[in-house]
């Protein structure tokens, strides 16, 4: 089993008023450059015919595919998966659009979505994700217990902003989390606190959210090859998104950069998938 570590499309936008972006098959390159094994595709950043659009970078570059899918409604999924298809993405992640309010009405879309993955052929996985089907920690962990089958992207960044979690965690939202993350069949990379979702990683009054993170993440890492086959690949995705979700100045510019703080999760992660080895 091994983990693979993947850059995400979206996170290498700079958003930044005057300057223009970096061509995508330019971006494609540093990914490879960089080391990281894949890149995802975020269909909330960018349209499904942009999407279609990258297919040739994945062929060129050999990085493998991820796709992020944003359905708003059932069917929507459908041309999602095809795609996910031509980029070579092992499954589908869902940030799902439609958001009943009731948990029982919720688990008939889940399990809608998931008919049509199966008969498409192309798993899912459902983002711990705000604004969406997944937005809230309580009812996603209700939908697990209804939904056996369901499994999920643990980005457990929104569900600290989601429940304003204060240092230290409690011992409850602890089990909470452990329970996420055994369901959880990929993690991506983002810090947050009770207020801000995507911290900067080298100020020092935030080590006490990236201790956190990483502790969930080796948790997470060691609960998944406990269960894993040999052969299974674990997805880390890093993706710190640009401004709004990355903090910035009176000026507008960001504190930190992004860059460089995907190399560090990266390296992280890769540090925290060997020490969760050790835990088994």
């Amino acid at each position: 089993m091994s983990l693979r570590v993947y850059q995400s499309l979206w996170a290498t936008e700079l958003r930044r008023p005057g300057t223009p972006e970096r061509p995508i098959p330019e971006r494609f390159d540093r990914v490879r450059d960089a080391g990281f094994d894949g890149m995802a595709v975020d269909l909330g950043a960018m349209d499904l015919t942009a999407a279609r659009a990258t297919v040739p970078d994945f062929v060129r570059t050999g990085l493998r595919g991820l796709l992020t899918a944003f359905p708003t409604s059932i069917e929507e999924l459908r041309p999602a998966l095809h795609l996910a298809k031509d980029i070579g993405s092992p499954f589908v992640i869902v940030v799902g659009q439609v958001m009943p309010l009731g948990v029982a009405d919720m688990a008939e879309v889940i399990r809608a979505w998931l008919r049509i993955a199966a008969e498409e052929g192309v798993p899912l996985q459902f983002e711990t994700h705000r604004n969406c089907i997944t937005n809230d920690l309580f009812s996603t962990l209700l939908l697990l217990d209804l939904i056996p089958e369901m499994r999920l992207s643990a980005d457990l960044s929104h569900y600290v902003v989601d429940r304003e979690m204060m240092q230290p965690i409690t011992a409850a939202y602890q089990d909470y989390v452990t329970r996420i993350l055994t369901r959880a069949d990929s993690f991506q990379g983002r810090v947050a606190n009770r207020c801000q979702v995507q911290l900067p990683l080298h100020f020092p009054q935030h080590q006490v959210w990236i201790d956190t993170f990483r502790a969930w993440w080796r948790r997470g890492f060691a609960l998944w090859q406990a269960r894993a086959e040999a052969a299974d690949d674990c997805i880390f995705l890093c993706e710190l998104g640009p401004r709004d979700y990355a903090i910035t100045d009176v000026n507008g510019e960001e504190l930190s950069d992004r860059w460089e703080e995907a190399l560090m999760l990266k390296r992280w992660a890769q540090e925290d998938w060997a020490a969760a080895s050790l835990l088994l």
